[in-house]
């Protein structure tokens, strides 16, 4: 198990939709700089930085970057239309990522489970053949069981699960069941603190992100739990943005900069 940083640990410093941007945005470059300079050596470039997106000198320089700092790349996309995943899947190979992390929604596609089968099942005969497993997240529209009916379709080697430790909520369903259920099938892993507190007035509740080890998230039982299982551990975090920008890039970086000790005592590489 290697530890990691995710392109969604810096999902504001990157930007993100309908807000202000801060006024130095972070590249995929970037982000590989950042995790070296923290003493990192892998990281997980997914939607919010496509690389699909980057020119061919673009992507050579960031494969020629991360070499230099001795940064691996795994690869990340959403959307499981045919021709995008297969451009992913050379992606993916290119940058030697053993999986490609996929979140099966996109913005005008929200697949019922027997399409998704559908899809993906034509694919797999090209996972297979590159060594690569395709890494499906328990984003949020879809339980944790309807997942597993999923995997049990495919029936490939070639598919897990990519397990984030909070999507599910929106799903009505907490970390313990999520882990005991995809624990099995897990491919990759979104270590994601948090905490859940009643709002000032008393009625209701609200989840939010919280650094590594500071929140609610029992990391020691979640790695326990999941031992045995051949997987990295990429950090991601959902920090409130704060006053502007700029002042939340910078809280960003604060809680990468808390997260990654505590992390490290349980995943030293």
């Amino acid at each position: 198990m290697k530890l990691g940083i995710g392109s969604y640990a810096y999902a504001w410093s990157i930007g993100v939709s309908g807000y202000p941007a801060p006024s130095q945005p972070m590249n995929a470059v970037g982000l590989v700089q950042r995790a070296a300079a923290y003493g990192v050596h892998l990281v997980q470039i997914a939607d919010n930085l496509p690389l699909d997106a980057l020119s061919e000198p673009a992507l050579e320089a960031l494969i020629a970057e991360a070499a230099r700092l001795g940064v691996s790349i795994e690869v990340g996309t959403r959307g499981i239309q045919h021709d995008h995943l297969l451009r992913y899947l050379e992606l993916a190979k290119r940058f030697q990522s053993s999986i490609l992390r996929v979140v099966v929604d996109s913005r005008d596609h929200h697949p019922e489970p027997d399409e998704i089968v559908k899809r993906l099942h034509s694919l797999l005969p090209a996972f297979e053949s590159a060594g690569i497993k395709l890494a499906i997240e328990n984003h949020d529209r879809f339980k944790v069981r309807q997942l597993v009916e999923i995997l049990y379709a495919l029936d490939s080697p070639a598919v897990g699960i990519c397990l984030d430790t909070v999507n599910s909520f929106g799903a009505l369903e907490d970390p313990t069941r999520v882990i005991a259920e995809l624990g099995p099938h897990v491919v990759n892993l979104h270590i994601k603190d948090f905490q859940v507190r009643r709002l000032d007035h008393q009625m209701g509740f609200m989840v939010e992100g919280k650094p590594a080890g500071q929140g609610m998230l029992d990391v020691p039982a979640l790695l326990e739990r999941l031992q045995g299982r051949n997987f990295n551990a990429i950090l991601e975090l959902w920090p409130a943005p704060d006053a502007n920008a700029d002042a939340t890039a910078a809280k960003e970086d604060a809680w990468v900069r808390e997260s990654i000790p505590y992390l490290r005592q349980f995943i030293p590489t």
